[in-house]
C-alpha cells in the first residue's frame, strides 16, 4: 500500500452539522491518511435531523473550483456526492475525464435527504442515466436509491450492461447491514461485523469518501470494501447521537 497522502476530490453539499457531505468527507480522509480536497454543489440548510432547503450553487462556478484544483493537484481518485441534476453531474464527470486519464469515480447517488418531505427531485437522473454509468466507476447506492433509479432490474445486470462496479448498502434490506459488491463477473457479500440499533446521520457519504481513501492508497477492490464497511461500523458505534466521532 502507498505511504504517502494522495489526493481525494469530493464534489459534494455542505452539510452545516459536519455529519455528512463535503465535511464528513474531509474527516473520513483525515482519518485514512489521504490529503482531501472539496468542491461545493450545494450549501443545505439543514441539520442532521432536520432537512430545509437546498441552495445550488451555479454549475460555472463549480467547474471552475474542480479545473483550478485539476491544474494544481494530481488528483485521480474522486467522490461526487449531492449534485442538482443529470445536466450538471454529466458536466461535471466530461471536464473529469478530459482533464484526467482514466480517472477513479465515485458517485453516491444522494437522491433526497433522510429527513426531507421533498420527494420531488428523486427522479432528476433517469433520462440520462446510462450516460451517467458509462463515466462513472463505482456506484454506491442504498436499497431505495438502487430501486428508485433501476427498479426492479438486478444489480448483476446493471454493472455488466454498463461496465460498472456497484456497492449495494444494506442498511434498509431485511439483512439489515449486509452489503453487495457487483462487477461484471461476480457479486461478493459483506455481512456486518455489529448488530445495533443505533443510525448515523451521513454513512452514505462516509462510506463512499472511505472507500475511494482506501483506493487511492492502493488496497484491493474488495479489500478496500471491507475496511470501508468497518469504518462505517466504528462511527455507528462511536457515540449515541446521530453524529459520528471521527476518531
Amino acid at each position: 500500500m502507498s505511504k504517502t497522502h494522495p489526493y481525494c476530490l469530493t464534489i459534494a453539499g455542505f452539510d452545516p452539522s459536519g455529519g455528512a457531505g463535503i465535511v464528513a468527507d474531509c474527516k473520513t480522509f483525515e482519518q485514512l491518511k489521504v490529503h482531501g480536497l472539496s468542491v461545493l454543489t450545494s450549501n443545505t440548510i439543514q441539520t442532521e435531523d432536520q432537512f430545509y432547503s437546498y441552495n445550488w450553487v451555479d454549475p460555472s462556478l463549480i467547474l471552475n473550483q474542480i479545473s483550478i484544483l485539476l491544474d494544481r493537484y494530481p488528483i485521480q481518485f474522486i467522490k461526487i456526492g449531492l449534485v442538482k441534476d443529470a445536466d450538471t453531474l454529466l458536466l461535471i464527470l466530461r471536464l473529469l475525464h478530459s482533464k484526467i486519464e482514466s480517472p477513479i469515480i465515485i458517485w453516491d447517488p444522494i437522491l433526497s435527504p433522510t429527513y426531507s418531505e421533498n420527494q420531488n427531485i428523486d427522479e432528476r437522473f433517469h433520462l440520462k442515466l446510462g450516460e451517467i454509468l458509462i463515466l462513472i466507476s463505482i456506484l454506491t447506492p442504498n436499497l431505495p436509491e438502487y430501486t428508485t433509479l433501476f427498479g426492479e432490474s438486478s444489480p448483476s445486470q446493471i454493472a455488466v450492461k454498463f461496465d460498472v462496479i456497484i456497492y449495494l448498502k444494506g442498511g434498509h434490506s431485511i439483512q439489515k447491514g449486509k452489503d453487495y459488491l457487483y462487477n461484471k463477473e461476480n457479486q461478493f457479500p459483506f455481512n456486518p461485523s455489529i448488530k445495533t440499533e443505533r443510525s448515523k446521520h451521513g454513512t452514505g457519504c462516509i462510506f463512499s469518501s472511505a472507500l475511494l481513501s482506501l483506493l487511492s492508497r492502493e488496497f484491493p477492490l474488495n479489500k478496500a470494501c471491507y475496511r470501508a464497511k468497518n469504518y462505517v461500523e466504528k462511527r455507528i458505534m462511536s457515540n449515541k447521537t446521530l453524529l459520528a466521532y471521527h476518531r
